[in-house]
């Protein structure tokens, strides 16, 4: 590779960022809430609480952006599948499970594949999103996940039947 020349990314089939730098403007919009205070609770303008409130909730939403977009973003492409900082080669997704017939949540059976260990360094499927059962090399399981789970569940199950497809 050439110095200077920029690295080409793959096509990604599907993407999610994790979290929204939106969520930032809740630090602004409670500094302004407190000036509001301020004048309707007859103090007048002090902008010491209010600056207090701007970089607290700011500097903490901050945090827990950048956190999200790290460990809970998802990725596909044509090789692999990154859920949070972990990468799992497409050539390791043997299969893909049917979509469950009862939630985490319910007090039904589950399907095996839902007690398995989920994609990426979390100890479970991030709150809001939904898992995907997968079936690993070896006959192992695991539970990708997503936001938008349907989504990244017809991509993965158009790579995986290609893949399969192609090696046959």
């Amino acid at each position: 590779m050439l110095e200077g020349q920029p690295v080409e990314q793959p096509e990604r089939l599907f993407f999610e960022n994790g979290a929204s730098w939106y969520w930032l403007l809740a630090g602004p919009a409670s500094a302004i809430a407190m000036l509001l205070i301020q004048f309707k609770g007859g103090v007048g303008f002090q902008p010491v609480v209010p600056l207090i409130f701007l970089v607290l909730v700011t500097g903490f939403l901050g945090l827990q952006v950048k956190a999200a977009r790290i460990h809970t973003s998802v990725e596909l492409t044509r090789d692999a599948l990154r859920q949070g900082a972990e990468v799992t080669p497409l050539t390791h997704i043997v299969g893909v499970f049917p979509e469950a017939k009862h939630s985490v949540k319910s007090r039904e059976p589950l399907e095996k594949w839902q007690q398995a260990r989920a994609l990426g360094e979390l100890s479970g499927v991030p709150r809001g999103r939904t898992g995907i059962g997968v079936e690993l090399t070896g006959k192992r399981t695991a539970q990708a996940w997503a936001r938008n789970h349907r989504g990244l569940r017809a991509a993965l199950t158009e790579l995986v039947g290609e893949k399969t497809a192609s090696t046959q």
